[in-house]
């Protein structure tokens, strides 16, 4: 798990390591599987201490969980 100041750029580059590959050679491209400005918005650093929530989606193979509190998982 990397981190980053968005979840797109965390996944994406997280992706690109384990691939040992340019972020911008990866096939498909993000944006064909999520919309990143949506998914940097949903967990955008929120007042509520109470936020909670995920949301999980398939990308280059593997299974991506993006959580509230800012982690990205990737997992094979």
């Amino acid at each position: 798990m990397m981190q980053s100041d968005t979840p797109s750029v965390a996944v994406v580059m997280e992706i690109a390591a384990r691939e040992g590959a340019d972020p911008t050679d990866l096939a498909p491209p993000l944006n064909d599987v999520i919309d990143p400005d949506a998914l940097d918005a949903l967990f955008a650093r929120s007042d509520s201490a109470d936020a909670a929530g995920s949301v999980t989606f398939e990308y280059c193979g593997y299974r991506v969980e993006v959580r509230s509190n800012g982690r990205v998982v990737v997992e094979d």
